[in-house]
């Protein structure tokens, strides 16, 4: 009998079509002969899994299932896609956890952690990983862009604590940009961070672990033509990304060292994507962990299989499958 999937799609952010597409991407090559898969599409309280021919069909929450034609269906497992709040942020992961049902993407607490970039970011330096400078800045506190240059420097970023894909970030050059950027990062979220820019080589990398064996993913190299990596170079083809990337063996290789050590020192789970700036001297800085990476036609994740020699069909099942062997 087909395992029941749902591709949990959608969300509360910005991010909502990003997510909508990497749900896209994840039916098209989830291998049919073995699951029966829907989109369940999520925004605030309402959840609707999508039906073949367009129709869409109420979840019912109290046991994850959704009946239509007269038949009662009821998810074995959850592939969780929604980049942004509910599902990168643990929230969704609690649900399941209290549902017993399995999930594709880390838990509750590493989900919550690398979700929040100030808190990730100064968890990371007391592990000795090398990090930006950062301050963190709520809602109703005076901004003073002196404070900004003195802590951080110029130029830097200012950007939401917990957003993606970018919105609502601003490079700033200098400090009369620093409270419209702050602006900018408040629609996004009550809470936002200041972090100094690192000049140097960005790449990214992709990492998974099954109780059969680890996964390293080859290392990307990222050439935005914009200003930076911004939700234009991401998905709207600004960007030259070149896998494997442009670096040493001896880099590469502690690059993917780094991206393992990460993923345990998080406790992660699933399919992970780091993002590092490289600096002077070949020093490894990391920007971002992400638990639940895009898979759209223009993510990095499909790219680094691709350029592995895998199979994303089979990719995915070696995924699902290891929360039931």
């Amino acid at each position: 009998m087909k395992r029941i999937i749902a591709i949990m799609a959608g969300g509360d952010s910005s991010e909502n079509p990003v997510s909508l597409r990497s749900a896209a991407t994840i039916l098209e090559y989830i291998d049919k002969d073995r699951y029966e898969p829907y989109i369940v599409e999520i925004e605030g309280r309402k959840w609707e899994a999508h039906l073949p021919g367009g129709d869409r069909a109420r979840i019912d929450l109290n046991d994850f299932s959704f009946t239509a034609a007269g038949r009662k269906t009821v998810f074995d497992y959850a592939y969780v896609i929604i980049h942004g709040t509910p599902g990168e942020n643990g929230v969704l992961e609690g649900y399941f956890r209290l549902m017993r049902i399995p999930f594709s993407t880390c838990d509750v607490l590493a989900s919550a952690l690398t979700f929040n970039k100030f808190v990730l970011n100064k968890t990371m330096k007391s592990c000795k990983v090398n990090v930006a400078k950062s301050i963190r800045i709520r809602k109703g506190d005076t901004v003073d862009p002196d404070r900004v240059e003195r802590k951080v420097g110029l130029p830097c970023f200012i950007k939401p604590t917990d957003g993606g894909s970018s919105f609502g970030t601003t490079k700033v050059t200098c400090k009369d940009q620093v409270i419209k950027a702050v602006e900018e990062a408040f629609k996004e979220n009550d809470e936002i961070m200041v972090e100094s820019f690192m000049q140097g080589t960005e790449v990214t990398n992709g990492y998974y672990r099954t109780r059969k064996r680890e996964v390293r993913l080859p290392v990307t190299e990222v050439v935005p033509e914009t200003e930076f990596f911004d939700y234009d170079a991401k998905y709207n083809g600004k960007v030259k990304e070149i896998t494997p990337a442009r670096i040493s063996d001896e880099l590469r290789d502690r690059i993917q060292d780094l991206t393992a050590k990460i993923y345990d020192l998080i406790g992660c789970h699933g399919i992970i994507r780091n993002d590092y700036i490289i600096t002077d001297s070949d020093k490894i800085n990391l920007l971002e962990v992400n638990t639940t990476p895009g898979m759209t036609a223009t993510s990095f994740i499909p790219q680094q299989i691709k350029a592995a020699g895998m199979d994303l069909t089979e990719v995915l099942t070696e995924l699902i499958e290891d929360s039931f062997d």
